[in-house]
C-alpha cells in the first residue's frame, strides 16, 4: 500500500530564478526504509521539509504531496494531521528541543494534542522504557550529550505514533558510536513497527546495507531510485556521490579496475555492501591471488617508514623554536557545581600540523577549542599560543592574523542578507579564487537558504579571509558530501604547506584519516590516546575507518580504501 506520493514537485527559493527542486515525483510504500542521498546542495533537505507542511520554507511551490491519498498543504487542518502522522528529526539535536526537562520533552507533543493525563503518562513511560531513557528521565535537557539529545528527539516524535518518520542528516553531530547506535534504533523501529522511514544522510556506510531503497538526488532532480544493489552499479567513480558509498562496494569497484573487470569472477555472490560482505570478498581475492604474505611483509616495511617519518614531523618546530599551541594541565568547569569539562588536559600542536581531535559527545572537544580561542577561561593550567600565554594577548591581538575559529554553529557568524555581502564585508571573495569552495552560484542567496554543507563552506571562506596562522575548526565536514570533503581535505593540506596550523574537532573518522598528521582521542575531559593518524586508527576498534575494519587481519595497515586498493594493485604486479 502506498503511504506517500509526491507528484511533479517544483520549488524555488525567494529571489531565485533556478528551482532547487525540479519536477520530483515518487511514491513510497508503507513500511519502506528509504535512504535519500546526493551531493551537498542537491535539494535533499528542501524536499524533506516540503513533505512536512508546517516547516515548509518560504518560496514558490508547485506540485503535490499526498499522505494516504490526501493532499497536504499549509492550512491549519493539514498541519494537525501532519504534526502527528509525519514525524521529523532534524540535523542539529539542540534545535529541536523545546523544554527544559527530558520527561517534559517526551510529553510536549501529547500535551499539544490535548491527550488525557492518564493516557499521556502511559505513553511517555512506555516510550522512555523502549528507548532506554529511564536513567536520565529527570535530567535537564541541557545536560544531555548530543547522542542523548538526538535519541530524545526521536523518542519525542515516536510517542505521537507517526505513520512516516523523516530524518534529515540525524547523525551529523554524533560521534561514530552514537551514530551507529542511532541507526540501529532506526532500523529496529522499521522492523518492529513496519514504520515508514525516509532518511537523508551523507553517512551511507551503515545505512545502505540495512535499507530497502536508495533515492539519489542530483541538481534538484531524482537521478536514481531503486534497491541498493541496483543503484550502486549505476554510480561511476567519477560521480560526486561515489566516495560516500560503502567501503565494501568501493573496494569491489577498485578490484574490478585492478583485475580488468574480473572482480565479479572472484565473488559470484551479490555485490558486497556491508563490512562483513566486504571482508569475505577481500579474503577471496587475496587468497586467489596468493598475496597475503606479500601484503603483510611489504606493508610492514611501509608502516615502519611512515611511522619514522611521522616521528620526525612531530619533532619539528617553527623558526622561533616554539610549538603553535600548548595545553599544560588545563582544567575547566562551566559552573562551580558541575563536573570538570576539561581535566588536567595536556597536549602540544606543532606549527604547520593538521591535528584532529576525536571523541564521544560531551568528552570536552569543543570546550578545548573554545579554551584555545580564549572564549572560556580555565580555572587551572596554562594555554600557550606560539610560546606566549593566552592571557598575554591583549586588545583582540589574538585574532589579528594570528588565530581564527570556525564555530560548531556556523549561523552565529552570519550578519548579512546575501552570501555576496557576507564575503565582501569580510574581504573573503578573493579566497574563492584560491580554493574550490563551490560558492560562485550561491552569491545572491541568503546564507540561511543555503544547505548545511554550503553554510560550512561559506564559513570556512570567512575564516580564511582573516589570514590566520592557526585555524580552529569545529566539525567542519558537517553537512558536506564525500566529494566536498575531499576538496576540503585538499584545502587543509594546501594551508598546511603554507605553514598554517590546523586544529579540528570532528566525528568524521574517514575525513581525519584522509588529512590528519596526528589524532587525539578525548575521554571525560582528558586525553585518552595520541598518535600519528595511521597508528591511531589502526589501533582503535570503534574510532577507526571502515577500511581498517574491512581489512584487519587480511591486509594489515590499510587506513583508507585507496590505501587498500593501492596495496593490492602493487602486490598484483609483483
Amino acid at each position: 500500500m502506498e503511504i506517500l506520493n509526491v507528484e511533479n514537485l517544483i520549488f524555488t527559493y525567494p529571489k531565485q530564478d533556478t528551482p532547487v527542486l525540479n519536477d520530483i515525483s515518487f511514491s513510497i510504500r508503507e513500511g519502506e526504509f528509504v535512504v535519500l542521498c546526493g551531493a551537498t546542495g542537491s535539494g535533499k533537505s528542501t524536499l524533506l521539509k516540503l513533505i512536512k507542511p508546517e516547516i515548509t520554507p518560504l518560496g514558490e511551490k508547485r506540485g503535490h504531496v499526498f499522505l494516504f491519498g490526501e493532499e497536504l498543504s499549509r492550512d491549519d487542518d493539514d498541519k494537525k494531521i501532519s504534526a502527528s502522522r509525519i514525524g521529523y528529526v532534524c540535523q542539529n539535536p539542540k534545535e529541536q528541543v523545546v523544554t527544559d526537562k527530558v520527561w517534559h520533552e517526551l510529553a510536549f507533543g501529547l500535551e499539544n494534542m490535548n491527550m488525557s493525563q492518564n493516557e499521556m503518562n502511559a505513553k511517555v513511560a512506555e516510550m522512555a522504557a523502549y528507548f532506554g531513557i529511564e536513567d536520565w528521565y529527570d535530567k535537564k535537557t541541557e545536560e544531555l550529550s548530543g547522542g542523548q539529545l538526538q535519541l530524545l528527539n526521536l523518542a519525542s516524535v515516536m510517542v505521537m505514533n507517526p505513520d512516516v518518520l523523516i530524518l534529515d542528516e540525524p547523525s551529523a553531530q554524533l560521534d561514530p558510536v552514537a551514530a551507529s547506535e542511532f541507526f540501529g534504533t532506526i532500523k529496529k523501529l522499521n522492523s518492529d513497527f513496519a514504520l515508514t522511514i525516509i532518511i537523508a544522510e551523507h553517512r551511507l556506510e551503515e545505512l545502505i546495507p540495512i535499507c530497502d531503497r536508495v533515492m539519489v538526488m542530483k541538481n534538484g532532480k531524482l537521478a536514481l531510485d531503486g534497491k541498493p544493489e541496483e543503484i550502486l552499479i549505476h554510480i561511476s567513480p567519477e560521480e560526486e556521490i561515489f566516495e560516500a558509498l560503502p567501503s565494501a562496494y568501493r573496494l569491489y569497484n577498485r578490484i574490478n579496475d585492478i583485475t580488468g573487470g574480473k572482480g565479479t569472477d572472484i565473488h559470484n555472490k551479490k555485490v558486497p555492501v556491508s563490512i562483513r560482505e566486504g571482508r569475505e570478498y577481500l579474503k577471496e581475492f587475496v587468497n586467489k591471488a596468493d598475496m597475503v604474505n606479500k601484503a603483510n611483509k611489504a606493508n610492514k616495511t611501509d608502516r615502519v617508514s611512515k611511522v619514522n617519518k611521522d616521528k620526525a614531523f612531530r619533532n619539528t618546530k617553527d623558526a622561533s623554536g616554539t610549538a603553535a599551541l600548548e595545553f599544560k594541565d588545563v582544567s575547566f568547569r562551566y559552573t562551580k557545581e558541575s563536573d570538570d569539562a576539561l581535566k588536567d588536559l595536556s597536549f602540544t600542536v606543532n606549527t604547520g600540523e593538521i591535528f584532529c581531535i576525536l571523541g564521544g559527545n560531551g568528552s570536552g572537544k569543543t570546550t578545548a577549542l573554545n579554551a584555545a580561542a580564549g572564549l572560556v577561561k580555565p580555572y587551572e593550567g596554562c594555554i600557550n599560543i606560539f610560546g606566549r600565554k593566552l592571557k598575554e594577548y591583549k586588545n583582540q591581538s589574538l585574532y589579528d592574523h594570528c588565530l581564527s575559529m570556525m564555530p560548531q554553529d556556523v549561523q552565529t557568524i552570519f550578519l548579512h542578507n546575501t552570501v555576496r555581502e557576507e564575503l565582501e564585508s569580510r574581504k573573503a571573495l578573493e579566497k574563492l579564487k584560491d580554493f574550490p569552495f563551490d560558492l560562485g552560484n550561491l552569491l545572491d542567496k541568503h546564507p540561511y537558504d543555503l544547505s548545511g554543507g554550503e553554510q560550512q563552506l561559506l564559513t570556512l571562506a570567512i575564516v580564511l579571509a582573516t589570514s590566520p596562522k592557526i585555524m580552529l575548526l569545529d566539525e567542519p565536514t558537517k553537512g558536506l558530501d564525500a566529494y566536498r570533503k575531499k576538496n576540503l581535505a585538499g584545502i587543509l593540506k594546501k594551508l598546511k604547506a603554507e605553514n598554517i596550523t590546523i586544529v579540528l574537532v570532528t566525528h568524521d573518522v574517514e575525513f581525519a584519516a584522509e588529512c590528519a598528521d596526528r589524532c587525539a582521542l578525548f575521554f571525560r575531559g582528558g586525553l585518552a590516546s595520541l598518535g600519528d593518524a595511521e597508528t591511531f586508527f589502526y589501533g582503535n576498534s570503534f574510532y577507526t575507518t571502515s577500511a581498517c575494519r574491512l581489512s584487519r587481519g587480511i591486509c594489515e595497515g590499510a587506513v583508507t580504501v585507496e590505501d587498500l586498493a593501492d596495496m593490492l594493485k602493487s602486490f598484483g604486479k609483483e
